[in-house]
């Protein structure tokens, strides 16, 4: 089983970064693809990025458009997306989310079997 907890949110100005974090443990966390998603009020929950077990191979929304990068410490059992250029429309809760050990990465939340309690990112204009 996995346990996740997200930090690193918090309000930052458009154009700006933030790196969020996604600590987990685990058995074997570097088995574990991780996403993360995010959900604004009254918004549909989105796939944002996600990376594979290994940190090999990584995937990304399409809103992204290279603004965003994923890795991982697998050493460290933690995940990092780092979030540059960031636009008012990015303000939602993100979450990260692990699928089931040694499943491939998939964009769609219900896919993912652990899911952490959210980090709130805030982006004013």
């Amino acid at each position: 089983q996995v346990q996740l907890v997200e930090s690193g949110g918090g309000l930052v100005q458009a154009g700006g970064s933030l790196r969020l974090s996604c600590a987990a443990s685990g058995r074997t966390f570097s088995a574990n693809a991780v996403g993360w998603f995010r959900q604004a009020p009254g918004k549909e929950r989105e796939f944002v990025a996600a990376i594979s077990g290994t940190g090999r191979s990584t995937y990304y929304g399409d809103f992204v458009k290279g603004r965003f990068t994923i890795s991982r410490d697998n050493t460290k059992s933690t995940v990092y997306p780092q979030m540059d250029s960031l636009k008012p429309e990015d303000t939602a809760v993100y979450y990260c989310a692990a699928r089931p050990a040694y499943q491939p990465v998939v964009p769609q939340g219900s896919g993912y079997a652990y899911w952490g309690q959210g980090t709130q990112v805030t982006v004013s204009s």
